[in-house]
């Protein structure tokens, strides 16, 4: 199994493009997959850079209905025409980051779910023996608090908060091992995980997600508690991680000093 960093929000070198936004190529035995597509068309840019013909990908997954997963898309469907789009039938809902002072709109572009290679899915879909997808996560413990800002708007105008039901996590077995994908893990990490031995009863080799640790204000006592929390659990499994993102980096440095090589930080242009 090979993995590529198309996009994350810092870049490994000066010719590889970088953005608040997340996309992997993954190519496997069977299948060449990309998995989300940055908030933008500088993916695309960086495939190329990277010598990674997107024409020959022949499966995408959206792993949650957020621009910064969604933005290169229809850039991706006008250069691969074949190739279904998955994601959960919800991820074209009205989700927004709304507070005090804020309403925006951070869903993905309606024009999206026009595209006919878009495959709507409920829930856990196995789509072959390699790969598989589950959703409905609902576990709460050691909730991502930057959640709280984050709505889905009703018909009626009012707001709720997302229960991120339009997330969905990609599970990759080859060569013996399981990869587990997140974008954001909105759902928080710990709760995924506990979902994922469940289902496939043992512990990935391998993730590699986005924590949604990032906290523009700086984190109270509370917050670093939290954050050293769920490094030690993560650290206490028999699993690799790899992570960047919505993670931030001061996020990334405090759990770095509890898990040490069993965490990195993936950057654009990273090849796993």
């Amino acid at each position: 199994m090979n993995i590529i960093c198309l996009m994350e929000n810092t870049a490994l070198a000066d010719n590889i493009l970088f953005e608040h936004g997340f996309s992997l190529y993954v190519e496997t035995s069977k299948h060449k997959l990309i998995i989300d597509t940055g908030q933008s068309l500088a993916f695309a840019e960086n495939a190329k850079t990277l010598g990674v013909d997107l024409s020959q990908v022949d499966m995408a997954m959206l792993s949650h209905g957020h621009y910064d997963h969604s933005g290169g898309l229809m850039k991706f469907a006008q250069i691969n025409e074949s190739a279904p789009i998955y994601m959960q039938s919800n991820a074209g809902g009205e989700y927004y980051h709304t507070n005090d002072t804020l309403e925006k709109y951070i869903g993905i572009d309606k024009d999206i779910l026009k595209l006919s290679q878009v495959r709507l899915i409920e829930g856990n879909v196995r789509i072959d023996d390699e790969i598989s997808v589950f959703a409905g996560v609902k576990g709460r413990r050691h909730f991502p608090s930057g959640n709280l800002e984050l709505t889905v708007r009703l018909e009626n105008g009012t707001f709720l908060q997302d229960d991120f039901s339009h997330e969905q996590y990609v599970v990759i077995e080859d060569d013996g091992k399981r990869v587990l994908i997140s974008g954001c893990a909105h759902n928080g990490i710990l709760n995924i995980l506990d979902e994922f031995k469940k289902l496939y009863g043992c512990e990935p080799d391998m993730v590699i997600s986005g924590f949604h640790l990032m906290k523009k204000n700086g984190y109270s006592d509370e917050d670093v508690d939290n954050i050293k929390a769920i490094a030690r659990e993560l650290s206490a499994m028999d699993t690799t991680f790899y992570t960047g993102h919505c993670t931030g980096e001061s996020a990334f440095d405090i759990m770095k000093e509890i898990m040490g090589e069993k965490l990195h930080y993936i950057h654009s242009g990273d090849e796993i």
